[in-house]
């Protein structure tokens, strides 16, 4: 099959990333709401990123197993009805307001999710030559900022009301009482994920009409005596540092993520509105940071650009720790732009090599997303618990960065 006739399926799998980013990028904005809606304190509320990201751990070998036995078009109409299904849950759970339903669903809605990641990223760095596939899985994940973007800079306006009332502070002729301010707050979730589920429900039939090609280890099908799922390829020192590497890059990631908007409401003390603004910024500069690194990428190496986008971001993080404030907000943002590239430029040097074996090396490298359900949580727990020296909490996702540079200076090297 020739080049360009790679362009409409790349096209589809690119708005994939788009999707996916839309998703998990509320949810530092629905940690903030829940904050209020279910009166959670921040650590308590971050346990909205472990529901979501426990799917991440749990699910990618069975999808793995699924993908290779059907196809990626198959994992992909999966994921994109299941996770339409769980965004459609939000309606009941509005009613229910219970903080466990809630978790339920972004449980659901990540499941869906973790098929369109797991089929998403080795098909892109297959759709074409091993030698330009970082390249290419940088421009896909360029989408993914994308999403990122339009998430955090107007979705979560939508989301966040701009109040934020205690029952000790709601003004006694609030329509409804605590009750009504709850109500409020509650329907302002809902609306984001029902468009979302509306719009993952259209791009299912589009994937289910459209011709997808089927590459080597698909045409083929399953071998005889071939296994679903090889753990016998963690052997291989190039991924099993690459899953080590994403397991810190993502945890760091999302620690500075879901704590974007609880650092700049409850630690610098800026208004919801400008805090979605910030939060905007910090994802446009991410979105930027990923067409920029993919330009940058046709004259350096990847894994050179890893090496030293992770020092900055190790220096950035420092200035977090030790001033705080607007100083560290500052930092947020270009911590954001020299992240860009990470995940992908991780994900496509892990997968070099490994043959009929990709889709078991992607699962287990999306399987190190499970650092997102757990290094946020401790970051959350120290920024709460001292509130006086809270910028020192972000000396974890600075210990996270430490992984990556070792990734990008040796652990990327292809020995066996």
């Amino acid at each position: 099959m020739k080049n360009h006739k790679y362009l409409v399926p790349l096209a589809l799998v690119f708005s994939l990333f788009f999707l996916w980013a839309i998703s998990s990028n509320l949810l530092p904005t629905m940690i903030r709401q829940l904050m209020k809606t279910c009166e959670l304190n921040a650590f308590e509320a971050s346990f909205t990123e472990s529901a979501y990201w426990l799917a991440y751990f749990i699910f990618p070998i069975p999808i793995a197993m699924f993908m290779k036995r059907f196809s990626y078009k198959a994992g992909i109409i999966v994921g994109l009805l299941l996770a339409a299904a769980g965004g459609l849950l939000f309606f009941p759970a509005s009613l229910l307001k219970e903080y466990w339903a809630y978790l339920t669903i972004f449980f659901i809605i990540a499941t869906g999710m973790c098929f369109l990641e797991t089929a998403a990223n080795p098909y892109v760095t297959a759709l074409g030559s091993h030698e330009t596939a970082p390249r290419r899985l940088n421009l896909a994940q360029s989408f993914n900022g994308l999403g990122a973007f339009v998430s955090a800079m107007f979705l979560s306006k939508l989301v966040l009301t701009g109040y934020n009332y205690t029952r000790e502070t709601l003004p006694d002729d609030y329509p409804g009482g605590w009750d009504g301010y709850i109500q409020m707050e509650t329907d302002a979730m809902r609306l984001p994920y029902l468009i979302l589920a509306g719009v993952l429900i259209v791009i299912a039939l589009v994937f289910v009409f459209s011709k997808m090609p089927r590459i080597s280890d698909e045409a083929e099908g399953v071998k005889k005596n071939s296994s679903l799922i090889n753990f016998k390829v963690l052997r291989r020192s190039h991924l099993k540092w690459g899953v080590v590497a994403q397991f810190f890059y993502n945890g760091g990631q999302t620690a500075i993520n879901s704590l974007f908007l609880v650092y700049c409401c409850t630690c610098v003390g800026l208004s919801e509105d400008k805090a979605t603004t910030f939060f905007g910024l910090y994802m446009l500069a991410f979105f930027v940071g990923r067409w920029v690194g993919t330009l940058f990428m046709v004259r350096f190496k990847p894994h050179n650009m890893l090496l030293v986008y992770s020092l900055a971001n190790i220096l950035l993080c420092a200035v977090i720790a030790v001033f705080g404030g607007m100083a560290g907000l500052y930092a947020m943002l270009a911590v954001s732009f020299f992240m860009s590239i990470m995940y992908p430029t991780q994900f496509s040097l892990a997968l070099k090599g490994l043959g009929e074996d990709t889709k078991s090396g992607a699962a287990f490298l999306v399987m190190a997303i499970i650092g997102n359900a757990c290094i946020p949580q401790l970051t959350a727990y120290f920024l709460n618990h001292n509130r006086e020296v809270y910028h020192l909490a972000y000396v974890i996702p600075l210990i996270c960065f430490f992984f990556t540079a070792y990734y990008g200076w040796k652990g990327h090297v292809v020995k066996d």
